[in-house]
């Protein structure tokens, strides 16, 4: 029996360097050259590894979430800090993600969850950023329905709206990080927030 030929290139490499053409360009905007230039493998090659188009941007979303979103959820589970220190490294451990120099900035998951609204993804493709859009609100509200201190401090009864602030500051730090702000600019922002929501140093 004739075994197959064996890839020449490291699929885990590709599929991080789909990740950031799809961070970069977003869904629409990647062509299949784009994707091949990057990942320095040839079409044939890629239909083989990781499928067609939608397949591999499901792959390389899914990469981004196991890598680049869920590692800052250990910021805030870190008990032995107060609320203000989880929440303020929490935060700025993203914004200082989305304004890296070795990645593209912003966010992924913003950058590609605005085309839902033309209709051009696919459907799986929508529905994953879709349900991943829910995640971070979740998280917070989690946070603020079970933590002691966020029920000291009232915060409970308001978990919900405060899930959505700092989410909606995070999405604006992202369209701030790809417009060129910088991490240190950005974090009086994240400060003014959590100050906002009654939380002192």
């Amino acid at each position: 029996m004739v075994s197959g030929r064996k890839r020449e290139f490291d699929e885990q490499v590709a599929l991080t360097a789909a990740m950031e053409v799809f961070w970069q360009k977003g869904y629409s905007g990647t062509s299949l050259s784009d994707l091949t230039g990057r990942m320095g493998i040839n079409k044939p090659s890629l239909y083989s590894a990781f499928g067609n188009k939608e397949s591999l941007f499901i792959k390389a979303t899914e990469l981004y979430i196991s890598t680049r979103m869920k590692p800052h959820l250990e910021i805030l589970n870190n008990t032995s800090l107060p609320l203000f220190d989880r929440l303020k490294q929490y935060l700025m451990s993203i914004v200082n993600q989305q304004c890296c120099a070795n990645s593209p900035k912003g966010c992924y998951l913003v950058q590609c969850q605005s085309e839902i609204v033309t209709g051009d993804l696919p459907e799986q493709a929508k529905e994953l950023l879709t349900s991943t859009d829910s995640l971070p609100k979740a998280v917070f509200v989690e946070l603020f329905q079970h933590d002691q201190e966020a029920i000291s401090l009232n915060i409970v009864d308001h978990a919900e709206q405060f899930a959505l602030t700092l989410y909606t500051v995070l999405k604006g730090t992202a369209a701030m990080a790809r417009s060129g702000a910088q991490a240190q600019d950005l974090e009086v922002v994240v400060d003014t927030c959590l100050r906002g929501l009654g939380l002192e140093k």
